[in-house]
């Protein structure tokens, strides 16, 4: 009987693994038809891929937690806690959660793309440069003097921009 109990839950093991590669799967190919419609560029579909690959990962995670008889209290109270560790993380770093927000809203949501030349407009000192990378948390700039410069993605929303695209 215990051998059977545990043939079922590693057959539903695999089946809940192979379902989530499944999706994934065809999450990326959904995410690559939207890309070529959309016009999206490769490094941002990119992100949004690891993102919902992680969420679909600990989808699964979790349910095979089910299917081997963890507690729903015990895994509760598990993700309770770690994300009570994360919430006072993100409030002792307000300024890192701020940047994850603009750096989401930078590279979903705005009209500059990897490339394209902009100018932080600034009341003593402008700078300009091509945008390298974005980042989570930071823009990258090459200056036409060849310096990489990182900008905190929260500062490129709060200030004035001029741009060109290529």
């Amino acid at each position: 009987m215990y051998e059977f109990l545990s043939s079922y839950k590693i057959i539903g093991s695999i089946i809940v693994i192979v379902l989530g590669t499944l999706i994934r799967f065809l999450t990326s190919k959904s995410l690559r038809k939207i890309r070529v419609n959309f016009d999206f560029q490769k490094s941002r579909m990119v992100v949004i891929y690891k993102i919902i690959t992680f969420l679909i990962y600990c989808t699964v995670l979790v349910l095979i937690a089910f299917i081997w008889g963890v507690d729903e209290k015990q895994l509760i109270v598990y993700i309770s806690s770690f994300l009570t560790i994360l919430g006072i993380a993100f409030f002792a770093q307000w300024s890192l959660l701020s940047n994850i927000t603009a750096g989401l809203i930078l590279f979903i949501n705005y009209p500059v793309k990897i490339g394209d030349t902009i100018t932080i407009l600034e009341k003593d000192n402008n700078t300009t440069g091509e945008i390298i990378d974005i980042g989570a948390f930071f823009i990258t700039l090459k200056t036409p003097e060849d310096l990489m410069i990182t900008i905190p993605n929260a500062i490129i929303l709060q200030k004035n921009i001029s741009y060109r695209t290529k």
